[in-house]
């Protein structure tokens, strides 16, 4: 089902909009802009030109109409009935930055690709920063989900972030301000991040390469990395790895319709060839169904699922079986 109401939508905003100088796609298909390759239509997508022309945006929204912003669309499902109100895509131009700021300092841009910062701390011997080679998303994603991988995270290198708000209000959140845990952080869901500082410490370069290397190799040998995947499907719980308790619960290999649970790591959820948003999450809410009676333990999503359901489409959490 299209969504129809872009042009509509856009036209709402008023004569504002001639001021902006991003672009504003009305009806725009998020298929092409998810690793999974999947999903609806989002009503109106804008890619602001930079964070004066994001705040610029805002300020003409409606407090009414819903605003989402994406990434590179790496940890990302969106469902076949798309996305109502305003998606954000942040550009690379505007918000791909990448420099040096101090003693073993890095600012970064939020789109800027997570391995990026890596190896630019590799080439300044700048030690910490290893992990963010295997992670396959942007700075803004890492910093609103806290990720990690191989023994790191990101909670433990921030200084600073710079966001803006709904209404186009500027913040610097400091790193007790975003209040990091598993996964997860406690700074308003509204909170656009637009750029962040970071900080590690003095390395030996081929400590870093080695390091790196390591992550590289891991990736390469366990993980489905040239598929149309969204990354770890589901958080590990406490004390417990997610593709274990999917692997016993017999999930390795499961399809529904073009979407699997990848063979080679089975909490990796990958679109084999047509898959629909439908099929990806129902996938998913299968899995955890199993999980839950095998195990009863509840796995949580890791990947973030956005939009509306088609009509007679939806998915209920857990297939809507009792979790006590």
């Amino acid at each position: 089902m299209k969504q129809v109401n872009g042009q509509k939508l856009l036209d709402a905003l008023g004569s504002g909009v001639s001021a902006i100088r991003g672009r504003i796609t009305p009806d725009a298909p998020m298929d092409r802009v998810t690793w999974f390759r999947a999903g609806g239509l989002a009503e109106l997508m804008f890619q602001p030109h930079d964070t004066d022309d994001l705040v610029a945006f805002l300020k003409l929204v409606p407090e009414e109409v819903p605003v989402m912003v994406i990434g590179v669309g790496s940890n990302l499902l969106v469902r076949d009935g798309g996305i109502p109100g305003v998606v954000i895509r942040l550009s690379a131009k505007g918000f791909g930055d990448l420099e040096i700021v101090g003693d073993n300092r890095i600012k970064a841009g939020a789109i800027c690709p997570d391995k990026n910062i890596a190896a630019m701390a590799l080439d300044h011997g700048i030690g910490g920063f290893y992990f963010y080679y295997g992670i396959p998303g942007s700075i803004g994603g890492a910093l609103r989900m806290n990720a990690g991988a191989n023994g790191g995270e990101t909670r433990e290198r921030v200084v600073e972030v710079h966001a803006v708000d709904r209404k186009g209000n500027r913040y610097v959140l400091s790193n007790a301000d975003m209040g990091y845990s598993y996964r997860h952080t406690a700074a308003a869901k509204d909170l656009i991040f637009t750029h962040a500082i970071f900080e590690g410490f003095p390395e030996d370069k081929a400590k870093i390469r080695h390091d790196m290397d390591a992550v590289r190799q891991h990736r390469e040998t366990v993980q489905p990395i040239r598929e149309k995947t969204g990354g770890s499907t589901f958080k590990n719980p406490e004390g417990h790895s997610a593709w274990k308790l999917i692997d016993e619960a017999g999930g390795r290999g499961m399809m529904i319709g073009g979407a699997q649970m990848s063979p080679l790591h089975c909490n990796f959820m990958i679109n084999t060839g047509q898959a629909s948003g439908y099929e990806l999450e129902y996938l998913g809410e299968t899995v955890r169904a199993q999980v839950l009676e095998h195990s009863g333990i509840k796995l949580e999503w890791e990947i973030k699922r956005i939009g509306n359901f088609m009509p007679g489409y939806e998915i209920k959490e857990f297939l809507g079986r009792a979790t006590g």
